[in-house]
């Protein structure tokens, strides 16, 4: 297949196409749905053996950030359908014609009929036509059934025509980490260290045997609705797992995503940490990607 190969098994690449799109912006500032996050120094990244070191995720260090004000959940289908009505828009993958989707997300009768390529490695990626926002799973799929969950298959440049449509703008990564750490200095996850609470799972990660069995125990195999789990100590959903979301911040060229994803699992990936991130191009969008939105505060 022709498409770019070099990413990683958490997010392969488009390879790097940027479009212009409207600078559309609604006018008022409205915090609705938002929790405003303090002024404050925060210790950033992590130490720890348990983190990928190729990712930079080190050295903890001291980070200023002023007050703002970040989306409780990530942006979703119902959300995003309110914009390509209001403003025509038609994302990336609905350009390119092709999206990335998790195998396992396939019917058989798309895997057939509307696969445009599998990657080499790792090999549970197909290009699949017809995958986009509206159809996230393949042209058999649609959203209406799942208005509450995260919108995915958007890219960075998808992202941030929303965000000014909306009025916000997509958080740096040190605004993202602050406010996933819910006040908390140096933990794992945004509640704590213990993934678990008695039985009860603390995010919507991979269960069971990755790529080939997921055991359902948190109830889903795909996305949850983006108001789901247990929240962090600035009153957040779902900073981790469920799926990766842009920033604003770069990485070598890249942009930088966090938080991890419904594919995350322990065998290969445990990116589903407040310190952890990837990077993809600006045009790249898949089956596990979306986004949440900031806006400054009007001290600020």
């Amino acid at each position: 297949m022709s498409e770019s190969t070099k990413q990683g098994c958490c997010s392969p690449s488009r390879g790097g196409r940027e479009l212009a799109h409207s600078d559309s912006i609604l006018p008022t500032f409205n915090t609705e749905g938002m929790a405003l996050i303090p002024a404050q120094t925060f210790l950033m990244g992590s130490d720890s053996h348990h983190v990928f070191h190729a990712d930079n995720e080190g050295p903890v260090r001291e980070v200023e950030v002023n007050e703002f004000w970040i989306d409780r959940t990530t942006v979703t289908n119902r959300q995003f359908v309110e914009f390509v009505a209001a403003t025509g828009y038609e994302t990336e993958s609905e350009s390119f014609g092709w999206s990335y989707v998790f195998d396992g997300l396939v019917s058989e009768e798309v895997l057939a009929k509307h696969t445009r390529g599998r990657l080499q490695s790792p090999n549970w990626w197909l290009a699949i036509d017809g995958a986009d926002w509206a159809h996230p799973f393949g042209p058999d799929s649609d959203v209406n059934e799942i208005q509450d969950h995260p919108v995915v298959h958007v890219s960075f440049n998808d992202a941030n025509a929303f965000a000014r449509w909306s009025g916000k703008r997509l958080p740096t990564e040190a605004e993202w980490e602050c406010a996933a750490r819910g006040g908390l200095e140096q933990k794992t996850y945004p509640w704590g260290n213990d993934f678990f609470e008695g039985a009860v799972a603390g995010a919507n990660i991979w269960e069971g045997e990755f790529p080939r069995f997921n055991t359902l125990a948190d109830g889903f195999l795909a996305t949850a609705p983006a108001e789901s789990f247990r929240v962090n100590g600035y009153g957040l959903y779902n900073l981790v797992g469920n799926v990766w979301e842009w920033t604003s911040s770069t990485w070598d060229g890249q942009q930088v995503l966090k938080g991890g994803s419904y594919l995350c699992h322990d065998s290969y990936c445990n990116r589903y940490r407040v310190s952890a991130r990837i990077k993809n191009t600006p045009d790249s969008a898949l089956s596990h990607t979306g986004f949440r939105l900031v806006t400054d505060s009007k001290e600020n």
